[in-house]
Protein backbone atom coordinates (compact mmCIF):
# COMPACT_ATOMS: atom_id res chain seq x y z
CA UNK A 1 0.00 0.00 0.00
CA UNK A 2 2.82 2.34 0.69
CA UNK A 3 4.28 2.06 -2.72
CA UNK A 4 1.14 2.05 -4.35
CA UNK A 5 0.91 6.26 -2.36
CA UNK A 6 4.27 6.58 -3.57
CA UNK A 7 4.35 5.67 -7.23
CA UNK A 8 0.90 4.57 -8.31
CA UNK A 9 -1.74 7.87 -7.81
CA UNK A 10 -1.36 11.27 -8.81
CA UNK A 11 -1.59 14.81 -7.16
CA UNK A 12 -5.30 14.27 -5.81
CA UNK A 13 -4.94 10.99 -4.34
CA UNK A 14 -6.11 9.19 -7.14
CA UNK A 15 -5.03 6.27 -8.74
CA UNK A 16 -3.85 5.69 -11.99
CA UNK A 17 -4.84 2.60 -14.56
CA UNK A 18 -1.65 1.28 -13.99
CA UNK A 19 1.95 1.42 -12.83
CA UNK A 20 4.93 -0.49 -12.97
CA UNK A 21 5.71 -0.96 -9.09
CA UNK A 22 9.49 -1.69 -9.73
CA UNK A 23 10.19 1.54 -11.50
CA UNK A 24 7.63 3.44 -10.94
CA UNK A 25 6.71 4.47 -14.73
CA UNK A 26 3.28 5.23 -15.10
CA UNK A 27 2.09 3.17 -17.51
CA UNK A 28 -1.64 3.73 -18.14
CA UNK A 29 -1.92 7.05 -17.27
CA UNK A 30 -5.72 7.41 -17.18
CA UNK A 31 -7.40 7.88 -14.18
CA UNK A 32 -8.99 4.57 -12.20
CA UNK A 33 -12.46 4.67 -12.42
CA UNK A 34 -12.39 1.86 -9.83
CA UNK A 35 -10.40 4.59 -6.94
CA UNK A 36 -12.91 3.89 -4.62
CA UNK A 37 -12.64 0.07 -4.61
CA UNK A 38 -8.93 0.07 -4.81
CA UNK A 39 -8.94 2.24 -1.52
CA UNK A 40 -11.13 -0.63 -0.10
CA UNK A 41 -7.71 -1.95 1.24
CA UNK A 42 -6.68 0.78 2.90
CA UNK A 43 -9.47 1.04 4.88
CA UNK A 44 -9.55 -2.81 5.51
CA UNK A 45 -5.89 -2.52 6.81
CA UNK A 46 -7.34 0.01 9.03
CA UNK A 47 -10.02 -1.85 9.99
CA UNK A 48 -7.80 -4.55 11.10
CA UNK A 49 -5.56 -2.26 12.83
CA UNK A 50 -8.77 -1.07 14.60
CA UNK A 51 -9.73 -4.39 15.59
CA UNK A 52 -6.37 -5.96 16.86
CA UNK A 53 -6.05 -2.79 19.35
CA UNK A 54 -3.65 -0.24 17.27
CA UNK A 55 -6.09 2.44 17.37
CA UNK A 56 -2.69 4.77 17.63
CA UNK A 57 -2.57 3.92 13.42
CA UNK A 58 -5.03 5.63 11.25
CA UNK A 59 -4.29 4.52 7.49
CA UNK A 60 -7.47 6.71 6.23
CA UNK A 61 -5.72 9.07 5.27
CA UNK A 62 -5.43 8.71 2.09
CA UNK A 63 -9.01 7.68 1.69
CA UNK A 64 -9.54 11.41 3.02
CA UNK A 65 -7.18 13.13 1.08
CA UNK A 66 -9.25 11.67 -2.10
CA UNK A 67 -12.63 12.72 -0.69
CA UNK A 68 -11.79 16.29 -0.23
CA UNK A 69 -10.19 16.40 -4.09
CA UNK A 70 -13.38 14.88 -5.75
CA UNK A 71 -14.38 18.72 -6.29
CA UNK A 72 -11.66 18.37 -9.23
CA UNK A 73 -13.71 15.62 -10.74
CA UNK A 74 -17.46 16.82 -11.52
CA UNK A 75 -18.86 15.25 -14.86
CA UNK A 76 -15.50 13.80 -14.86
CA UNK A 77 -14.21 11.61 -17.70
CA UNK A 78 -13.81 8.31 -16.18
CA UNK A 79 -13.61 5.78 -19.11
CA UNK A 80 -13.86 7.37 -22.57
CA UNK A 81 -17.63 8.66 -21.98
CA UNK A 82 -18.47 5.15 -21.17
CA UNK A 83 -21.24 5.10 -18.12
CA UNK A 84 -19.71 1.57 -16.91
CA UNK A 85 -16.77 4.43 -15.81
CA UNK A 86 -19.34 6.83 -13.56
CA UNK A 87 -20.79 3.72 -11.90
CA UNK A 88 -17.79 2.03 -10.73
CA UNK A 89 -16.39 5.35 -9.35
CA UNK A 90 -19.78 6.15 -7.99
CA UNK A 91 -20.16 2.98 -6.24
CA UNK A 92 -16.69 3.23 -4.32
CA UNK A 93 -17.02 6.29 -3.36
CA UNK A 94 -20.77 5.30 -1.92
CA UNK A 95 -18.63 2.40 -0.56
CA UNK A 96 -16.43 4.28 1.09
CA UNK A 97 -18.77 6.92 2.48
CA UNK A 98 -20.97 3.96 4.17
CA UNK A 99 -18.10 3.99 6.54
CA UNK A 100 -16.32 7.11 6.43
CA UNK A 101 -19.13 9.85 6.56
CA UNK A 102 -17.65 12.76 5.04
CA UNK A 103 -19.48 16.27 3.15
CA UNK A 104 -17.84 16.18 0.09
CA UNK A 105 -17.86 13.40 -1.44
CA UNK A 106 -21.81 13.08 -0.07
CA UNK A 107 -22.38 16.30 -2.35
CA UNK A 108 -20.23 15.02 -5.08
CA UNK A 109 -22.22 11.67 -5.00
CA UNK A 110 -25.66 13.80 -5.46
CA UNK A 111 -23.80 15.35 -7.94
CA UNK A 112 -22.67 12.67 -10.17
CA UNK A 113 -25.74 10.10 -9.84
CA UNK A 114 -27.34 12.59 -12.24
CA UNK A 115 -24.39 12.40 -14.56
CA UNK A 116 -25.08 8.89 -14.73
CA UNK A 117 -28.46 8.84 -15.12
CA UNK A 118 -28.46 11.36 -18.04
CA UNK A 119 -26.89 8.74 -19.64
CA UNK A 120 -29.77 7.12 -20.38
CA UNK A 121 -31.47 9.52 -22.87
CA UNK A 122 -31.22 8.56 -26.61
CA UNK A 123 -28.77 10.55 -27.33
CA UNK A 124 -26.19 8.54 -25.55
CA UNK A 125 -27.00 5.03 -27.19
CA UNK A 126 -25.44 3.61 -30.50
CA UNK A 127 -29.05 3.06 -32.71
CA UNK A 128 -31.70 5.55 -31.02
CA UNK A 129 -34.72 4.57 -33.15
CA UNK A 130 -34.04 0.69 -32.00
CA UNK A 131 -33.50 1.83 -27.88
CA UNK A 132 -36.06 4.89 -28.01
CA UNK A 133 -37.22 4.39 -24.34
CA UNK A 134 -36.45 1.42 -24.17
CA UNK A 135 -34.67 1.57 -20.59
CA UNK A 136 -30.73 0.22 -22.57
CA UNK A 137 -27.86 2.52 -21.95
CA UNK A 138 -25.05 1.06 -24.10
CA UNK A 139 -26.05 -2.30 -25.37
CA UNK A 140 -23.54 -4.61 -23.23
CA UNK A 141 -23.72 -6.35 -20.26
CA UNK A 142 -21.55 -3.69 -18.45
CA UNK A 143 -24.97 -1.86 -18.24
CA UNK A 144 -25.88 -3.93 -15.34
CA UNK A 145 -23.23 -1.63 -13.69
CA UNK A 146 -25.93 1.22 -14.36
CA UNK A 147 -28.48 -0.79 -12.59
CA UNK A 148 -26.55 -1.74 -9.84
CA UNK A 149 -25.31 1.56 -8.98
CA UNK A 150 -28.51 3.33 -9.42
CA UNK A 151 -30.09 0.43 -6.29
CA UNK A 152 -26.98 1.15 -4.30
CA UNK A 153 -27.46 5.10 -4.40
CA UNK A 154 -31.39 4.72 -3.99
CA UNK A 155 -30.91 1.74 -0.54
CA UNK A 156 -28.80 4.80 0.67
CA UNK A 157 -31.20 7.20 0.31
CA UNK A 158 -33.72 5.04 2.14
CA UNK A 159 -31.22 4.22 4.55
CA UNK A 160 -31.64 0.41 3.49
CA UNK A 161 -35.56 0.28 4.07
CA UNK A 162 -37.58 -1.50 1.05
CA UNK A 163 -41.74 -1.12 0.37
CA UNK A 164 -44.07 -4.21 -1.11
CA UNK A 165 -45.80 -4.13 -2.99
CA UNK A 166 -43.88 -1.41 -4.86
CA UNK A 167 -45.64 0.59 -7.05
CA UNK A 168 -44.72 3.89 -9.42
CA UNK A 169 -46.39 6.07 -7.53
CA UNK A 170 -45.07 4.79 -4.10
CA UNK A 171 -42.39 7.31 -3.49
CA UNK A 172 -40.20 7.23 0.29
CA UNK A 173 -36.50 8.00 1.81
CA UNK A 174 -34.82 8.22 5.00
CA UNK A 175 -32.24 9.76 6.91
CA UNK A 176 -30.58 8.44 10.16
CA UNK A 177 -29.71 10.84 12.84
CA UNK A 178 -28.05 9.29 15.53
CA UNK A 179 -29.86 6.48 16.68
CA UNK A 180 -32.79 8.01 15.20
CA UNK A 181 -33.76 6.88 11.50
CA UNK A 182 -36.62 9.21 10.14
CA UNK A 183 -38.75 7.91 7.15
CA UNK A 184 -41.20 9.78 4.79
CA UNK A 185 -43.44 7.82 2.47
CA UNK A 186 -45.70 9.53 0.08
CA UNK A 187 -48.29 8.06 -2.06
CA UNK A 188 -50.65 9.63 -5.17
CA UNK A 189 -53.04 6.62 -4.49
CA UNK A 190 -54.08 4.85 -1.34
CA UNK A 191 -51.68 1.77 -0.63
CA UNK A 192 -52.08 -0.91 1.84
CA UNK A 193 -48.38 -3.24 2.44
CA UNK A 194 -45.23 -3.33 4.71
CA UNK A 195 -42.63 -1.38 5.45
CA UNK A 196 -39.17 -3.19 5.79
CA UNK A 197 -35.71 -2.94 7.44
CA UNK A 198 -32.29 -4.10 6.65
CA UNK A 199 -30.58 -6.61 9.00
CA UNK A 200 -26.58 -7.10 9.93
CA UNK A 201 -26.15 -8.97 6.23
CA UNK A 202 -22.60 -9.31 6.90
CA UNK A 203 -23.51 -11.28 10.32
CA UNK A 204 -26.93 -13.33 9.38
CA UNK A 205 -25.77 -13.97 5.87
CA UNK A 206 -22.30 -14.22 5.75
CA UNK A 207 -21.67 -15.22 9.29
CA UNK A 208 -18.02 -12.57 9.14
CA UNK A 209 -16.87 -10.49 12.17
CA UNK A 210 -17.14 -7.42 10.72
CA UNK A 211 -18.50 -5.86 7.60
CA UNK A 212 -15.51 -4.97 6.04
CA UNK A 213 -15.68 -3.21 2.28
CA UNK A 214 -15.88 -5.15 -0.89
CA UNK A 215 -16.76 -4.94 -4.63
CA UNK A 216 -20.20 -4.42 -5.53
CA UNK A 217 -21.33 -4.75 -2.10
CA UNK A 218 -24.82 -3.02 -0.90
CA UNK A 219 -23.73 -1.49 1.70
CA UNK A 220 -25.78 -1.94 5.34
CA UNK A 221 -27.25 1.57 6.23
CA UNK A 222 -29.72 1.40 9.04
CA UNK A 223 -29.94 -2.66 9.98
CA UNK A 224 -31.81 -3.76 12.87
CA UNK A 225 -30.59 -5.68 15.71
CA UNK A 226 -32.04 -8.65 16.64
CA UNK A 227 -31.59 -7.95 20.29
CA UNK A 228 -33.45 -4.67 20.30
CA UNK A 229 -36.88 -3.23 20.63
CA UNK A 230 -37.81 -0.47 18.14
CA UNK A 231 -40.30 1.95 18.88
CA UNK A 232 -42.22 3.82 15.47
CA UNK A 233 -44.28 6.75 16.00
CA UNK A 234 -45.75 9.38 12.90
CA UNK A 235 -45.31 12.57 13.36
CA UNK A 236 -49.07 13.25 13.31
CA UNK A 237 -49.79 10.68 16.26
CA UNK A 238 -51.55 8.13 14.36
CA UNK A 239 -48.99 5.79 14.81
CA UNK A 240 -46.94 4.44 17.76
CA UNK A 241 -46.00 1.02 18.44
CA UNK A 242 -43.36 -1.22 19.67
CA UNK A 243 -41.04 -3.71 17.58
CA UNK A 244 -38.55 -6.49 17.81
CA UNK A 245 -35.87 -6.19 15.16
CA UNK A 246 -36.87 -9.31 13.97
CA UNK A 247 -40.28 -8.05 13.50
CA UNK A 248 -38.56 -4.66 11.62
CA UNK A 249 -36.67 -6.90 9.27
CA UNK A 250 -40.25 -9.09 8.61
CA UNK A 251 -42.39 -5.69 7.84
CA UNK A 252 -44.68 -3.46 9.81
CA UNK A 253 -47.80 -2.91 8.03
CA UNK A 254 -48.91 0.48 6.82
CA UNK A 255 -51.30 2.32 4.91
CA UNK A 256 -51.49 5.24 3.26
CA UNK A 257 -54.57 7.53 1.62
CA UNK A 258 -54.59 8.79 -1.39
CA UNK A 259 -52.53 11.61 -1.60
CA UNK A 260 -51.12 11.01 2.17
CA UNK A 261 -47.09 11.76 3.54
CA UNK A 262 -46.60 10.21 6.65
CA UNK A 263 -43.76 11.05 8.71
CA UNK A 264 -42.08 8.55 10.39
CA UNK A 265 -39.57 8.29 13.69
CA UNK A 266 -38.04 4.69 14.44
CA UNK A 267 -36.00 5.18 17.95
CA UNK A 268 -34.93 2.66 20.08
CA UNK A 269 -37.27 1.66 22.79
CA UNK A 270 -36.29 -0.05 26.02
CA UNK A 271 -36.01 -4.07 26.12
Amino acid sequence: LKRILEVGVNEHGLMYDAVNPQTGEVTKPRIADNWGYNLNGFYTVALTDWLIGHSDKDRTGPILQVFHNLGHYKNFDWENGSQDGYADAIEGGLNLYNRIRDSTVRDWLDSEIKVMWSMQDSSHRKDTEQWRNSGIIEGWHGDGNFARTTLMYCLWKTQGTYMRPWRKDLLWGATREGDTLNIVIESQEAWTGKLYFDQPRHKTFLNLPADYPRINQFPEWFVADLKQSYRLQSIDGKIDHQYTGLELIDGVPLELAAGQMSQLLLSKANL
